[in-house]
């Protein structure tokens, strides 16, 4: 009898997220178990628990989902559950924390996507401002850009020392050299529009971050991204369902969260599907992270 598909998720978190578990199911996973409030240190045995207790036939038939709300420490524990395994004793691993991973590739994917098709042009030597730089998915979204050769600028809402320390570690571990630049006033978040030719928005929901007076600053502006859907919405003047339609009064051309987070629920549900049909012996088991994730959000868009 074929044995019954696993998907084991982790978390440093309080509770396992129920959009992961939903989107799991939906992809065709027969059970879901949930490891909450995890530590970096227990991974290792987590993992060795998961796929010492099948075959290795049957261990094909697993996963193990990385949650949590932290970028860097789903990373950490997604290289500890490799580390882990040894052929043939080994499964996919899809580090996804608060969707962070999926919905920066799908935002840097459709930003790439209308760059294309409305100015021919591609993200490299772009300069790339992201607003909400210190979040999950800000801070993917500055890593994933600036690895396609954009110049790209986190902007420090409150002060440039709460900005410093995370670029100084992205730009060691990822070998980038991403500058934190000033938009704690509105003459400096000016400033930092005036010069940019793509701006993100990724800061907390409901909290308007751009509005329609800051933008007729913004001359250079061709890409204005937000994955805010709470009113009042990130940037003022675009609507959530908006995909690349021109900011009234501007030459700028805007994507809103409704029409990002469809390429990233599509995005996610395809990678979990990938990890459910690589269970063959022959198949190498996957590891995804956001560059897979972005890989894959590209190659929708191309598709579509």
């Amino acid at each position: 009898m074929e044995k019954v598909s696993i998907l084991h998720l982790i978390t440093a978190a309080k509770n396992a997220s129920p959009f992961d578990v939903n989107m799991a199911y939906d992809a065709g996973f027969n059970k879901i178990m949930p490891y909450t409030n995890v530590e970096l240190f227990e991974v290792t045995w987590l993992t060795q628990d998961a796929i010492f207790s099948r075959s290795p036939s049957g261990v094909r038939h697993e996963g193990i989902f990385i949650g949590g709300r932290d970028m860097d420490l789903a990373m950490r524990m997604l290289a500890a559950s490799k580390e882990a395994m040894f052929a043939p004793f080994e499964c996919s691993i899809f580090a996804d924390p608060s969707g962070a991973f999926t919905t920066a590739a799908a935002m840097i994917a459709k930003v790439e996507f209308h760059l294309k098709k409305q100015f021919g042009e591609d993200l490299h030597g772009k300069t790339l401002s992201i607003f909400g730089a210190t979040g999950p998915v800000g801070g993917c979204a500055a890593i994933i850009a600036a690895q396609q050769g954009a110049v790209v600028q986190l902007v420090a809402h409150k002060s440039l020392a709460d900005v410093e320390p995370k670029a100084a570690a992205w730009n060691e571990q990822y070998k980038l050299n991403m500058q934190v630049v000033d938009g704690t006033s509105e003459a400096a978040k000016q400033n930092v529009l005036a010069s940019s030719e793509i701006a993100i928005c990724a800061a907390a929901a409901g909290v308007q971050v751009i509005s329609q007076q800051h933008l007729t600053y913004a001359k250079q502006l061709k890409i204005v991204a937000d994955v805010n859907a709470v009113m009042p919405l990130g940037v003022q003047g675009v609507a959530v369902n908006d995909d690349g339609v021109l900011v009234a009064d501007t030459q700028t051309y805007g994507i809103g969260a409704l029409a990002i987070g469809q390429l990233k629920y599509t995005t996610q549900h395809q990678l979990l599907r990938q990890m459910l049909t690589t269970n063959k012996s022959t198949d190498k088991p996957l590891v995804l992270e956001f560059m897979a994730a972005f890989g894959l959000a590209r190659d929708l868009l191309k598709t579509a």
